[in-house]
């Protein structure tokens, strides 16, 4: 730390010294400890800043593939045209429609009930009466002439605010004015039943009748060679997902046939491609952002984040992401419910490695007893389940990124699904004895299967397992009724359906009497069994069959061919689908990299930096609070002591005259007369 000096100037002249700027001085000097935390304060405030906008930059990307993953975003919607627009407009058609084409011919168009009061001279006159309207074969609903507004008009709004379903309006022209009704719901279902005793009493009471137009009725179609009907021209999901408003009959053609005209529905190839090009755009922006960091500015000064591991490591991630093939798939998906098992085994290779059978364990038939076989076979594959509207699907992933985790697999499965005969009994009471029934199979005479355990009260349990002698209800039944000392009566009920079912009662009354039935029975005769399949989740397992590779600059930006998307969209849909919605699949691993890499998880790259440099900015900022409380308590005490001093000195030459005056009178000298 330097030096300050004071300058008091002559000890005798009485002019003392600046107090406030030698303070200030010596202040300024005191800060000097801190200008290295603010320095370093502003270097972290500075990396701040490049981590937000690498942030930014990295959420922008994870929207990018968002879009793309999502089962209900840009890769589910879909377009679609109609051959001839004078017939059929297409309206809409939603993410559940399927891409083809459809041929559709228009036979005639809906129509919608409709009829009218006859006309009256002035719509002023007074009206008397009510009218009954009755929609489809709904209720029908009289409505009064209200007594407050007697019109036609009056008479309209009671029947809109009635609401029946009919919209009422009167009509005026040169010959008088009429009351309206148009039926709401178009086709047949909205034909109108119109009763009239309506009287005109400012016209001798002259009768005011219903006069039907236009009788409802559907439009007739027919779509993919089937005859249907609609209520209402505007047709939803006569194609499953799609809307279309019918707006003339088909042409008829030269040999009296109707012209039939082509609707296609088609995959939204141009929001997908938009979408790739704006997720390539935001990498390359991003990627532009890293190798920025890691060089200097226009002046030769480093950026913020040179050196920082940070983004050394989000680099290797984001690289690393996007090389990762698609080296997973699922088998056919199954319902998983009481009677399917599952038999046979499953051969994976991975890479160029060796190929292992696993073998469906006899301890558990199902989906979930094969994947814990693999799984703790511990051979570089990890399989999981997932169930979606009752259909559950085994999937595998390779545990091994790239080409060399490419995984192999031959099955030799087979799911069987048979009905489990189970027991619903109740306990016995005072009045009744226990007793219950197995499940209805659908034939009396169906092949059974398995075994079944009886216990009356607390007596020896006896198992039934059934072979050819007793493998239907009734050998069943015989085989139980055989067992003398087992206190059970079984018989067979047999529906008029041709079902029949299994009865059990106990032969002992009260508690002592009550069954417990545990059945391991199965019928074997409406056995259904298939054979399951292995599929990859993508036929595309890597980015360049999208025509996204690594630019040839090597600075880690991407270059983008669309023509190559275009074709693999046209010839492949499914195959770009599966790349970014597949269980696994790269678009899954690279969104959850990315929300793993940012400030989404608290153990992310970025959100771990910004936590570090957080936690040394609080430091800092603390040591900077301290220091100045500590300088500002030095600063008043530097201040009252340096005025005290000045006033000292500047009480010197007064001082000094005091004494001349005391000399002089003590000496008889004179200073003054020498």
């Amino acid at each position: 730390m330097g030096t300050v000096g004071i300058s008091f100037g002559s000890p005798t002249g009485g002019a003392g010294f600046d107090v406030a700027a030698t303070v200030s001085r010596i202040v300024g000097n005191l800060k000097n400890v801190e200008t290295p935390w603010k320095n370093q304060l502003t270097t972290l405030q500075s990396q701040d800043t490049a981590l937000s906008s690498i942030g930014t930059l990295l959420s922008s990307v994870s929207t990018d593939i968002g879009k793309l993953t999502d089962f209900m975003g840009v890769m589910a919607q879909k377009t679609g045209s109609s051959s001839d627009t004078n017939v059929l407009q297409l309206t809409s058609a939603s993410s559940s429609a399927t891409a083809g084409a459809h041929t559709i011919t228009v036979t005639s168009l809906a129509k919608t009930s409709s009829g009218y009061l006859t006309a009256i001279t002035n719509a002023s006159d007074k009206l008397e009466g009510s009218i009954s309207i009755q929609v489809g074969t709904g209720k029908a609903h009289t409505v009064n002439v209200n007594p407050a507004n007697k019109t036609l008009a009056g008479l309209a709004a009671a029947i809109n605010s009635a609401g029946i379903g009919v919209t009422a309006s009167v009509l005026t022209d040169s010959s008088g004015s009429r009351l309206s009704l148009v039926s709401g719901t178009s086709g047949g279902l909205g034909n109108l039943t119109v009763s009239s005793s309506i009287t005109d009493s400012s016209n001798a009471n002259a009768q005011v009748d219903y006069k039907p137009i236009v009788t409802g009725v559907d439009a007739r179609l027919n779509v993919d060679g089937i005859d249907l009907t609609s209520a209402s021209n505007t047709v939803t999901n006569l194609i499953p997902g799609v809307t279309f408003q019918l707006l003339a009959p088909s042409p008829t053609l030269s040999d009296s046939t109707k012209e039939t005209l082509q609707v296609i529905i088609g995959n939204d190839n141009s929001g997908v491609e938009t979408a790739i090009n704006q997720l390539v755009a935001d990498y390359n922006a991003l990627a532009v952002a890293i190798n920025t960091q890691q060089g200097k500015d226009s002046s030769g000064n480093p950026e913020p984040l040179f050196g920082s591991p940070t983004l050394s490591l989000l680099r290797q991630q984001l690289f690393s992401g996007l090389n990762v093939q698609n080296p997973n798939g699922s088998l056919d998906p199954i319902t998983v419910a009481a009677g399917t098992t599952l038999t046979g085994s499953l051969t994976l290779q991975v890479g160029d490695g060796a190929e292992k059978t696993i073998n469906v364990p006899d301890s558990d038939k199902s989906l979930q007893g094969l994947a814990s076989a693999i799984n703790t076979a511990n051979i570089g594959v990890t399989a999981s389940i997932t169930t979606v509207n009752g259909q559950s699907t085994l999937s595998l992933l390779s545990q091994t990124t790239g080409a060399a985790g490419a995984l192999t697999v031959s099955p030799n499965l087979t799911v069987t699904s048979y009905t489990p005969l189970t027991y619903d009994g109740k306990a016995a009471t005072d009045a009744q004895n226990s007793a219950g029934v197995l499940n209805a199979i659908p034939a009396g005479g169906d092949i059974l299967s398995g075994s079944i355990s009886i216990q009356v009260g607390g007596a020896t349990a006896h198992t039934i397992t059934l072979d050819s002698t007793n493998n239907t209800l009734q050998g069943l039944a015989d085989a139980i009724n055989g067992i003398n000392d087992l206190g059970v009566t079984a018989s067979v009920t047999t529906n008029s359906d041709g079902s029949a079912y299994l009865s059990l009662q106990s032969e002992t009354a009260g508690i002592a009497g009550n069954l417990t039935v545990i059945s391991k029975i199965s019928d074997t005769t409406g056995l259904t069994s298939k054979a399951l399949n292995y599929g990859n989740s993508s036929d595309i397992s890597t980015l360049a069959g999208l025509g996204i590779t690594a630019s040839a600059n090597a600075n880690g930006t991407l270059s983008f061919n669309v023509a190559t998307l275009d074709a693999a969209l046209n010839s492949d849909f499914s195959g770009v689908f599966g790349l970014f919605q597949s269980v696994n699949s790269w678009g899954q691993t690279f969104k959850n990299m990315l929300n793993n890499a940012g400030t989404g998880s608290s153990n992310g790259v970025l959100a771990l930096a910004k936590k570090s440099n957080s936690s040394m900015e609080k430091t800092l900022n603390d040591n900077l609070s301290r220091e100045d409380a500590t300088i500002a308590a030095k600063e008043k005490q530097l201040t009252a002591q340096l005025n005290l001093a000045n006033q000292i000195l500047q009480g010197i030459p007064s001082q000094l005259d005091g004494i001349n005056m005391l000399y002089s009178a003590i000496t008889g000298y004179n200073q003054k007369n020498g």
